[in-house]
C-alpha cells in the first residue's frame, strides 16, 4: 500500500486521460481498491464536489464523506447536503464540527476572528477538525483542479500530503470549469443555487463573496485579506 511511511513518487501509478472523465474513474477505481476503509473523501459540497460524489457512487456506493461544519456556513449549502443525502442514501455523510463552538471561540480568540486572524479561524474549524476526521485514514480524495487557481497548477492524481501526512487523491485535475458543468447539467444534478449567483467557489458565508474574474474562480474567498486557501491545501 502507498502509504506516507512508504512513499516513494517514482512508484506512483499511472492513469489513461483519454475517456470523458479525464482519468477520474481510473483514479477512483484504483484509490478504493487500494485503500478500502481507509479511504476518506473530504466534500466542500461545491460544484467540484457533486461532481465527485457522482463518480464517487459509481465505484463505492458506500463510501464515507466528510463535510467541514464550521458552523459559518450558507444555509444553501447545508440544503445542498441535504439534497445530496436524499440522492445518495447508501454514502456515509458526515458533518464534522470544530471542538470549540464560535461562542467558545470568541471568548478565547476575539469576535469575528475570521476577520481579525483568517488564519486562525481556518486552524480552528477546518484544519484540525479535517485532522481529526483523517486521524485513522491513510488517504484522502479532494477535488482540486489545476486551473482553479496557480497554487493548485501542479497537483498530480496522487500527491504526497506533508500537512496531514498521508496521501492526497485528486481525480479532478485535468477537468476544466467547463467540463464540470458539462457534467453537471448531462446529468441533471442538483447543485448549491449560490453558483448561479456568482459564487464559482463557496466556502463560509462571512469569507465568500462573488467572484471577481473568471481567469481566477477564488477570487471571491477572503477578498481583501491577502489569501485564497484556507490551508487544508497548503504544506
Amino acid at each position: 500500500m502507498i502509504t506516507y511511511e512508504t512513499w516513494d513518487s517514482e512508484q506512483k501509478p499511472t492513469f489513461p486521460i483519454d475517456n470523458d472523465e479525464k482519468g477520474a474513474l481510473h483514479v477512483l477505481t484504483w484509490a478504493y481498491e487500494h485503500y478500502g476503509k481507509d479511504l476518506l473523501y473530504a466534500c466542500s459540497f461545491g460544484i467540484e464536489g457533486i461532481v465527485l460524489i457522482d463518480l464517487i457512487s459509481q465505484v463505492r456506493d458506500d463510501a464515507e464523506i466528510v463535510f467541514l461544519d464550521t458552523n459559518l456556513h450558507f444555509s444553501e449549502t447545508y440544503e445542498t447536503i441535504e439534497r445530496v443525502k436524499e440522492a445518495y442514501p447508501r454514502l456515509r455523510i458526515h458533518l464534522q464540527t470544530p471542538t470549540l463552538s464560535l461562542e467558545e471561540q470568541e471568548q478565547q480568540f476575539g469576535a469575528e476572528l475570521w476577520k481579525m486572524n483568517p488564519n486562525k479561524c481556518c486552524e480552528l474549524r477546518k484544519i484540525i477538525p479535517l485532522r481529526q476526521a483523517m486521524a485513522e485514514k491513510k488517504a484522502w480524495i479532494s477535488g482540486l483542479r489545476r486551473e482553479q487557481s496557480p497554487t493548485r497548477q501542479h497537483v498530480e492524481f496522487i500527491n504526497l500530503d506533508k500537512k496531514f501526512h498521508n496521501i492526497k487523491v485528486c481525480p479532478l485535475i485535468h477537468w476544466t470549469w467547463k467540463d464540470v458543468w458539462r457534467y453537471v447539467h448531462r446529468h441533471n444534478l442538483s447543485y448549491n443555487p449560490l453558483h448561479d449567483r456568482g459564487y464559482p467557489s463557496i466556502g463560509c458565508a462571512p469569507c465568500t463573496s462573488p467572484a471577481y474574474t473568471e481567469e481566477d474562480l477564488r477570487s471571491g474567498r477572503w477578498a481583501g485579506l491577502g489569501k485564497t486557501e484556507c490551508g487544508l491545501h497548503e504544506s
